[in-house]
C-alpha cells in the first residue's frame, strides 16, 4: 500500500466575492491511496469561516507528517485509521477519509451510495451562486449562468460590506430578473439568500420582510458563527422566532455535535465535506438530520469535481444541492459528476465515480 500527496491549482472563470472577501485562485491537495491495483483519491483545501481558518500550507504539513504512519494499514479496516485521523484538522481528515472511501468502493466494485443503501437515481437541481458586487456585475453573472445551464435555483450572496441598502438593491434587481426570466422561459425559479454571517441580529430582522416580499425560499447563515458554541446557538435561537423562512446553518455547523445543538433553532444545515472532515461524519449527520426532520443542503467551497463528486454521494438525502464550484473552474483536473441541465445525481462509477483527466 502506498500514499502520495500533490498540490494543484484551481482557477475560477469568474471570481467569487462573499462577505469575507473575494476568491479567484486556490491551491488544493490531492491524497492518493494505491493498493491491490486500485487507487483511491481524496481532496482538501484551505477554508476560512470567520471564526475558524485552515490554510493549505498547514494542511499539507499535517498530511506529510501523517501519511508515512498509514503505510501497512489495511484500507478495509477503518477502525485502525480513526485514532490517527482524530488529531487532524477537518480538511486534512477529509482528504484521507475520501481516499479511503474511494478505494473501498472501487475495491468492492460499487458506488458509495449503493454501499450505503441509497437511491442513486434521484436527480436534484443544484443552485448556482451569485457573489457580491455591483448590481450590474451581479446581473451579468446571472446572465452568464443562464447561458451555461437552466439555473432554476439561484443563491444570492448578501451581507455586503457596503451595508443593507446595497443588499436590498441586489435583492430587488435579482428578484426582478428572475421574475422576467421565469415568465419568458416558463420555468419555475427559486431564489435563496446566503449572508455568510454578514449581518447582525438587528440587520437580519430588518431584512426578513424584504426577503419574504421578494419570494426568497431560504435564508442561510445570516449571523456570524461564534467560537463559543453556546453563544453561537443563542444567536440562532434569538432569530428563529422572527424568521418565517427556512433558516439554514452553514459556518456554524461542522459536526454531529453542532447539528444536535442547532437542531431546535434551525430548519436545515449545510454539509460541506471540508468542515465535516469527510463523508464518514457527513453521512452520520445526514442520517440524524432526517430523523430530526431537518432539511439538508450539501455545499462546496472552491472545490474540484473530485470533492463535489464525493459530496454528490449524499444527493439522495439532500433537499438543496449547492455543488456548483466545479462549473466555474477553467482547470479542473477531474471529471465525472453527472449533470443534465442543472440537475445532478450521484456518479454511477465505483467508489466516488470521479476520473482524473490524465488517466485518459
Amino acid at each position: 500500500m502506498g500514499w502520495s500527496l500533490r498540490r494543484f491549482p484551481l482557477t475560477k472563470a469568474v471570481p467569487l466575492a462573499i462577505s469575507r472577501g473575494t476568491t479567484s485562485v486556490v491551491n488544493h491537495l490531492e491524497v492518493s491511496l494505491s493498493a491491490e491495483g486500485v487507487t483511491g483519491r481524496g481532496e482538501a483545501g484551505g477554508l476560512d469561516t470567520g471564526h475558524r481558518s485552515y490554510g493549505t500550507d498547514a494542511i499539507e504539513a499535517e498530511l506529510q507528517q501523517l501519511l508515512p504512519r498509514l503505510d501497512g494499514l489495511d484500507p478495509l479496516n477503518r477502525l485502525r485509521f480513526d485514532a490517527l485521523l482524530a488529531a487532524l484538522s477537518p480538511p486534512a481528515r477529509c482528504a484521507i477519509d475520501l481516499a479511503l472511501w474511494d478505494w473501498r468502493g472501487q475495491r468492492l466494485g460499487e458506488p458509495l451510495w449503493r454501499l450505503w443503501g441509497l437511491d442513486g437515481s434521484r436527480r436534484v437541481a443544484t443552485s448556482v451562486t451569485l457573489g457580491l458586487g455591483s448590481v450590474e456585475q451581479v446581473l451579468a453573472r446571472l446572465d452568464r449562468w443562464w447561458g451555461q445551464l437552466p439555473a432554476r435555483r439561484i443563491k444570492l450572496k448578501l451581507g455586503s460590506p457596503d451595508g443593507l441598502d446595497h443588499d436590498r438593491q441586489l435583492l430587488e434587481a435579482v428578484a426582478q430578473a428572475l421574475n422576467g426570466h421565469q415568465q419568458q422561459q416558463q420555468l419555475p425559479l427559486e431564489l435563496q439568500v446566503d449572508a455568510n454571517g454578514g449581518w447582525t441580529l438587528d440587520q437580519a430582522r430588518r431584512m426578513i420582510p424584504d426577503l419574504m416580499r421578494l419570494g426568497v425560499v431560504l435564508l442561510e447563515q445570516p449571523l456570524a458563527a461564534a467560537s463559543d458554541p453556546d453563544r453561537d446557538t443563542a444567536s440562532f435561537a434569538a432569530l428563529k422566532p422572527d424568521c418565517p423562512l427556512p433558516l439554514v446553518a452553514d459556518e456554524s455547523c461542522w459536526t454531529l455535535i453542532d447539528l444536535l445543538r442547532l437542531a431546535p433553532h434551525v430548519d436545515g444545515v449545510n454539509l460541506k465535506l471540508l468542515k465535516t472532515g469527510g463523508l464518514s461524519e457527513a453521512l452520520l449527520m445526514a442520517q440524524l438530520a432526517r430523523r430530526l426532520d431537518l432539511d439538508l443542503m450539501v455545499g462546496c467551497y472552491s472545490d474540484s469535481c473530485l470533492l463535489n463528486g464525493a459530496a454528490a454521494q449524499l444527493l439522495p438525502l439532500i433537499r438543496w444541492p449547492d455543488l456548483d464550484s466545479h462549473l466555474n473552474l477553467v482547470d479542473d483536473p477531474f471529471w465525472g459528476l453527472p449533470m443534465d441541465g442543472d440537475e445532478q445525481w450521484a456518479p454511477e462509477g465505483a467508489g466516488l465515480g470521479i476520473g482524473f483527466r490524465e488517466d485518459g
